[in-house]
């Protein structure tokens, strides 16, 4: 989990970055467009279209970034990481758009290829130049994106990365149309842009599974399972339930504990168990524990509806059937146990009782009064003996 001064290092990160990446992609894209004119190049523009579209992006990702790195608020109890990730749907649905009229222009030109200007050698230059500029983007991007555990920076690096691909296709484009096979070029053009598509498919199939709050990969929970299952005091572990938010993962787990310990210490491996989670796995920030005294994916196969009764109905209803046998001043603390919907009932009581001549027979006599109530499943007698602090 990072701290408010790295947070505020990683933002100011960020936004130098960003005002690089955007100040390249325009001048690049510029270029690209202006020389591809002169030169005859269609590829070429198409390509600078594409380094347009980065100026784009770059802003998409300042915007988004700036918003999803803010702290929680009363309205976003769990932070803004998903306009991050929704950040990233918008920069993949835009991606497909932009590929597909890319697409669709370049086959209206190869259908009238008769037409076609073959590109001159000032374009092979611009293109040698976007693949070393776009290349070196990709790296101090997907850098800076690892260390801050962006995904949305991770994802622009990955855009700068298919724009130095596609140059190295408007390359080969170029290089063909030259040597006498103009055709080549367009193809170029068409395969720049299906790379964008793919591109924009990969984000977008990313986001929308994060915003359905996909669960993580099955042998990462598996990982977090085995991992839990090392803290002292549990018994158990269900229902693990996990989810993306941005760069950060949510873990909703379920411990079994020993049932007849106090809440206080189930309370306190709950603790452990969130302190090992958040210490194992970096990338998980919040750990919602549940303690369970027995395994409650069970007990949704029971009855429907029905729930044992709390402590001042229990009470009263256990004084009632045992009007005869003790009274409530003889009782000195009673301490329920909740196990399978039924209840598991301590007694603490001061002496021994003058009608019965063991705590056994006194049991074995309060469960016969009260085996009426359907909830009742044992009874438990602890004595305090006289002079005992």
């Amino acid at each position: 989990m990072q701290t408010p001064q790295e947070n505020t290092n990683n933002r100011t990160e960020t936004r130098s970055l960003l005002i690089l990446s955007g100040i390249v992609d325009f001048i690049l894209g510029l270029i690209k467009v202006a020389v591809g004119l002169f030169s005859n190049s269609y590829a070429l523009i198409v390509d600078g279209i594409h380094s347009l579209s980065d100026l784009g992006t770059d802003l998409m990702v300042w915007f988004f970034s700036e918003i999803g790195s803010q702290a929680p608020d009363t309205d976003h109890p769990y932070g803004h990481a998903r306009f991050e990730t929704f950040g990233i749907l918008v920069l993949g649905c835009l991606l497909i758009l932009l590929a597909t009229l890319l697409v669709y222009d370049s086959i209206l030109r190869l259908v009238s290829l008769e037409d076609y200007v073959i590109p001159t050698w000032p374009a092979l230059v611009i293109a040698v130049i976007s693949i070393a500029t776009k290349e070196w983007l990709y790296q101090i991007t997907l850098k800076l994106g690892k260390k801050t555990r962006s995904r949305l920076l991770q994802a622009n690096a990955w855009h700068h990365r298919t724009d130095a691909l596609s140059s190295i296709l408007v390359l080969v484009g170029i290089i063909g149309a030259l040597s006498g096979f103009p055709w080549l070029e367009l193809l170029a053009a068409i395969g720049v842009a299906l790379m964008i598509a793919m591109i924009g498919w990969s984000l977008s199939r990313q986001s929308v599974s994060e915003l359905v709050d996909t669960a993580l990969s099955e042998s990462y929970v598996d990982d977090i399972r085995q991992r839990v299952r090392n803290v002292e005091g549990v018994s158990g572990v269900h229902s693990i339930r996990t989810r993306r938010m941005g760069a950060d993962a949510h873990v909703d787990i379920h411990l079994q504990v020993n049932p007849l310990i106090s809440v206080s210490e189930g309370h306190h491996i709950g603790e452990w168990v969130t302190k090992t989670l958040l210490t194992d796995f970096p990338e998980i920030n919040d750990v919602i524990v549940h303690i369970d005294a027995e395994d409650d994916e069970y007990l949704e196969e029971q009855e429907i509806g029905y729930l044992a009764p709390l402590r001042r109905e229990v009470r009263q209803s256990l004084l009632e059937a045992w009007v005869d046998i003790l009274s409530a001043e003889e009782i000195q603390n009673l301490t329920l146990h909740y196990l399978n919907n039924t209840i598991h009932v301590e007694l603490f009581m001061q002496r021994e009782h003058e009608k019965f001549k063991s705590v056994d027979q006194l049991e074995a006599q309060l469960r016969i009064a009260a085996n009426h109530l359907r909830w009742l499943n044992k009874v438990s007698i602890w004595q305090k003996l006289i002079g005992e602090t």
